[in-house]
């Protein structure tokens, strides 16, 4: 009997370490994961997106691989993360986009509320009003007069519609009271090109974008479009110090998990990112690129993400924006 009953308790311990349900209880991650960038490689998402998988890859001792998924907007990240087995191996990093698109262009394959799990915000990009520094308005007040002044004539550049440049533009537009015609281009430098060339008039630019330009005094920054002063430029006032109350504009990125992931894997991945966002290093490494590191818990970055659903779609409707 005691030989039989050794058999069957190998056996079953054998069976139970092959199922499925043994595999699900291994320490997580016992493979590669993914992070799902929908930009291009060098920009402040993906530097932020390489300077967190280099720290989770770490900590986990397991390779954490960033691919550059491009296109539409942010939406063909999103299709390749929603296709993705529910299982925390692929992550989405998530970015303004994500929470425009739906008031934008609609009728898309997924829900970014339904069909996503928020983790946590990753960083904010805050943006700042920038002119040519030849340009003749020297305060964001003047500006705002000359725009007042000149209805549509004076122009703003952006990286595409739908991007924390555009938003930030219309939103600049809609709570000045000006006309501004905007000029879109593929990607932030070509628009900063143009700026520092004299061909177009202001752009709303992330500091990672324009920040060289502003030290090294070849723009001029007027604003700073958030609700405190960047550390990086403690002398530049905010929009509201500069004269334009509530005006607060900025870029983001954070990470998503599909729907379904079980919730014991959610809880780690959330864990670790956040110790990775407070990591002194990680801190370091972010700012020096322009970012703001901003850990949160799971509700407050899906509060987060409708509040920026919220905020945006009114600014959609209201400037009557639309994406082909």
């Amino acid at each position: 009997m005691n030989l039989h009953r050794r058999r069957f308790v190998a056996c079953t311990t054998t069976a139970l370490l092959a199922s499925p349900f043994a595999r699900a209880q291994s320490a997580f991650p016992d493979k590669p994961v993914r992070i799902l960038v929908p930009f291009a490689p060098g920009g402040p998402i993906d530097q932020t997106a390489r300077i967190l998988s280099g720290k989770l890859q770490a900590l986990w001792n397991q390779n954490v691989l960033v691919e550059n998924r491009v296109g539409a907007s942010g939406i063909v990240a999103a299709e390749a993360a929603i296709k993705a087995p529910a299982d925390g191996y692929t992550l989405l990093f998530s970015v303004i986009h994500h929470t425009v698109l739906p008031s934008m262009k609609g009728n898309l394959s997924y829900d970014i509320e339904k069909d996503f799990l928020p983790l946590s915000l990753a960083a904010v990009y805050p943006i700042m009003v920038v002119v040519n520094a030849e340009a003749s308005f020297k305060t964001l007040n003047e500006l705002i007069n000359a725009a007042k002044a000149q209805p549509d004539k004076l122009t703003f550049g952006h990286s595409g519609s739908g991007g924390g440049a555009h938003l930030a533009g219309e939103l600049f537009k809609l709570q000045a009271r000006i006309g501004l015609s905007d000029v879109p281009y593929k990607g932030n430098g070509p628009a900063i090109l143009d700026l520092l060339g004299g061909r177009i008039d202001v752009v709303f630019a992330d500091i990672p974008s324009a920040l060289q330009h502003v030290q090294s005094g070849r723009l001029r920054a007027l604003a700073m479009a958030a609700p405190e002063r960047s550390q990086l430029l403690p002398q530049l006032p905010t929009a509201s110090e500069a004269g334009l109350p509530g005006y607060v504009a900025q870029t983001w990125g954070g990470l998503s998990v599909r729907a379904g992931t079980p919730a014991e894997i959610v809880t780690k991945l959330n864990s670790d990112i956040v110790r990775v966002l407070r990591d002194p290093e990680t801190r370091e490494r972010m700012q020096g690129i322009g970012a703001e590191p901003v850990p949160q818990t799971p509700k407050q970055y899906g509060d987060f993400i409708r509040s920026e659903m919220t905020k945006w779609d009114t600014v959609v409707k209201r400037a009557k924006l639309t994406m082909n």
